[in-house]
């Protein structure tokens, strides 16, 4: 008997060897096909423009522009993120994906928009139950006359296992411009990310080039962009604006005009963590101030705000209240050819989504 106790107590010992086998392969397993799988989006790439309307800027004009982080269609008020220290993962239906997306668009539809700038458009995303919320914007815009539009893919990742109750999943997701001048042509610039194991969390980024003939021979250069959050160190953030700056400033020194907006993730005015928050200091890598410093010559960011200073994003990590960290984001900065003549960040009370809409008139000077 004692020969076979003791062969009974040896093959207890290989069953944590083998559980412990069977995780290394599976852990090392999934770590091979995240990095096996990532690639980043072609940079320099031609986007296809879905044309409803030929109708070229007319300098003298006043227009409107929007811009609106929708926030993949997740962000009730009282929703909150794990990346940012709250608990969910993902959108909690379908239908409130598709009650968020189509909030938000009615909300900018509401200022009666020449131009919309759309970032966090998901297409077909684990976070948000597959929603093509591209094309759920388009059909809600379709009865506002007629609408030029381009879509980015601004990146996409491959299945995210954590959190482990509730994985985030692959994400699609990206840029959506709207116009009611038509647009001729438009253009995926990849910005630079970190190139070490940030990268996973980074994704990709991007900023969207969209040209819109105007009357006088010239063009309207429409930027839509959103640079990137988690992990992003100073450096890397002024290397993104750089890069973007001077494809902004090529089209200057042609004459044509030039409006950038989206989600700058950077505190947007510089001062706006103190000012909004000034019992706080907490410090965010997604809201370092913007460097003033690196904008060109001929080039003006608005910040004079018509109706006082109104945050544009919130932190998740708690539901919307009174003692949430919000910050500006989001914004507008255009050539000194193009006349600002109202701005304003509205506040929805972040019903819809994580960020607050900016609203801008502007004219384009003869």
């Amino acid at each position: 008997m004692a020969p076979r106790k003791e062969e009974r107590k040896r093959r207890w010992w290989k069953i944590p060897l083998v559980i412990l086998l069977v995780i290394v392969l599976v852990v090392g397993g999934y770590v091979g096909y995240v990095f096996g799988t990532y690639d980043r989006i072609e940079d320099n790439q031609d986007l296809e423009v879905t044309h409803r309307t030929n109708e070229k800027a007319q300098p003298g004009e006043t227009y409107t522009v929007v811009s609106y982080n929708i926030g993949f269609g997740a962000y009730t008020a009282d929703f909150t993120f794990f990346m940012d220290g709250g608990k969910e993962s993902r959108a909690r239906s379908k239908e409130s994906v598709i009650t968020c997306v189509e909030g938000t668009t009615d909300t900018a539809l509401s200022y009666e928009p020449d131009f919309v700038l759309f970032q966090e458009v998901d297409t077909d995303s684990t976070r948000s139950h597959h929603v093509d919320e591209s094309a759920l914007i388009l059909e809600r815009i379709a009865g506002n006359g007629d609408f030029d539009s381009t879509f980015a893919q601004n990146y996409h990742s491959a299945y995210l296992m954590y959190p482990f109750t509730q994985p985030h999943g692959a994400s699609n997701s990206g840029l959506l411009t709207i116009s009611k001048k038509g647009i001729s042509s438009a253009l995926r610039r990849s910005l630079p990310i970190a190139t070490d194991v940030k990268k996973i969390l980074d994704l990709d980024r991007c900023y969207c080039i969209n040209r819109i003939p105007v009357s006088n021979g010239k063009e309207l250069i429409l930027v839509n962009l959103h640079l990137s959050a988690y992990g992003t160190d100073a450096a890397q953030g002024n290397a993104q604006l750089e890069m973007l700056f001077a494809d902004m400033q090529k089209e200057y020194e042609k004459g044509n005009y030039v409006i950038c907006g989206g989600d700058y993730n950077h505190d947007f005015t510089g001062d706006s963590r103190q000012a909004l928050n000034p019992n706080t200091d907490e410090e965010y890598s997604w809201c370092h101030a913007f460097p003033d410093e690196v904008l060109p010559e001929g080039f003006v960011k608005h910040t004079e705000y018509a109706d006082g200073l109104v945050s544009t994003s919130r932190n998740t990590n708690i539901p919307y209240c009174e003692d949430s960290f919000t910050v500006v984001l989001d914004g507008f900065i255009t050539t000194d050819n193009v006349t600002c003549e109202y701005v304003q960040n509205i506040d929805t009370g972040y019903t819809y989504t994580d960020h607050n809409p900016v609203v801008m008139k502007f004219r384009l000077e003869p």
